[in-house]
């Protein structure tokens, strides 16, 4: 990464990439920078772009589920430089495979979510005063409102 700026506070940095200056620090013992942070005059911690840019990345792979010891060693790979690039390969396709796992689980959440909101919505239309129990989708009834996928196991709640 080329340094494209000059050099910016923690405050700074934590503002640009809505971590705290804790998490930063945080970030810093756990070795997750490529480049060692920087000290200026008195030991105050300088970052440039380059250090914004990967904290994004970082960023990024956690909010996606990555696992700190996962995330430091694809670090790791990356301030080694060139001629890894199949482990981080590998270390990617791991990641992208639980990661399409997890939007799976949440797309069956939502389609249940989904289901659930129409029978309310029905149910207040209606101005039914009385609610029956539904717990998931019935194998009978509201085909055209039933995104979820049959499943043998009716105890959803």
């Amino acid at each position: 990464m080329v340094e494209t700026t000059a050099s910016l506070s923690i405050g700074q940095v934590a503002e640009r990439t809505g971590l705290s200056v804790h998490a930063l620090r945080f970030y810093e013992r756990e070795g997750l920078f490529v480049n060692p942070v920087r000290r200026g005059p008195g030991g105050r911690r300088f970052y440039g772009q380059d250090d914004v840019d990967w904290l994004t990345v970082c960023i990024i792979l956690r909010a996606s589920g990555m696992p700190l010891p996962a995330l430091r060693r694809y670090t790791d790979l990356v301030r080694e430089g060139t001629g890894n690039e199949k482990e981080r390969l590998t270390l990617m396709r791991e990641h992208q495979a639980h990661v399409t796992a997890q939007i799976g689980r949440l797309s069956e959440s939502l389609d249940l979510i989904r289901f659930k909101v129409g029978v309310y919505e029905d149910f207040i239309d209606r101005g039914d005063a009385t609610t029956r129990q539904c717990h998931a989708p019935s194998l009978a009834a509201d085909e055209e409102r039933t995104p979820l996928p049959r499943h043998d196991d009716a105890s959803v709640e």
